[in-house]
């Protein structure tokens, strides 16, 4: 939906479109491969403007996106925010963009602190927080590697990952007092 607004925004506006950055990752990281690929192409002038969807898609802290956006003014490359209705070049625009920046940093901490506010809820109540254990038949996998079977057939048949069949093997190895250590 978004790069699908995006396109028909830049064909509207006459822009020659020549990358799209699309990173598919989430949290707060403010390193992403295509954000830094973005920033590498403007630093090497391959393009005269920005167009993001949203500000809080571009830019996950207030001062990563000043930074970033003083970078492009420095540049060259002007920054156009399509649902802000944001394009810097304008003093308004700059200013909306302190106001529209600031919010989206608060908007993001506010949510930081109720995903973590909710995950000590869930602690209190005694619910695990987390992926469920796997159960992996540590006297299954004991046997199998006495016979000298490798790792990835045991785990085929165990339908287990290499790395619980290890955990639970080596787990073992500790109670009884030695088994292999490979």
């Amino acid at each position: 939906m978004q790069l699908r607004e995006l396109r028909s925004y830049a064909e509207r506006r006459g822009f020659i479109v020549t990358s799209e950055y699309v990173d598919r990752l989430s949290g707060a990281k403010e390193s992403r491969p295509q954000l830094d690929q973005l920033m590498m192409n403007a630093r090497e002038r391959k393009f005269d403007a920005v167009l993001v969807w949203k500000l809080h898609r571009f830019a996950r802290s207030l001062k990563h996106l000043v930074n970033a956006l003083a970078e492009f003014e420095a540049l060259g490359v002007s920054f156009i925010s399509l649902r802000d209705n944001l394009d810097l070049t304008t003093p308004s625009g700059r200013l909306m963009f302190q106001i529209i920046g600031a919010m989206a940093e608060f908007e993001r901490a506010l949510i930081q602190e109720r995903v973590k506010a909710g995950i000590r809820n869930a602690r209190a109540k005694g619910k695990r927080i987390g992926r469920p254990k796997v159960y992996a038949p540590t006297d299954k996998i004991a046997a199998l590697r006495a016979t000298g079977t490798p790792w990835g057939k045991i785990c085929a048949s165990l339908n287990l990952s290499r790395g619980s069949a290890q955990r639970a093997y080596y787990s073992l190895s500790q109670v009884t007092g030695g088994l292999e250590a490979q």
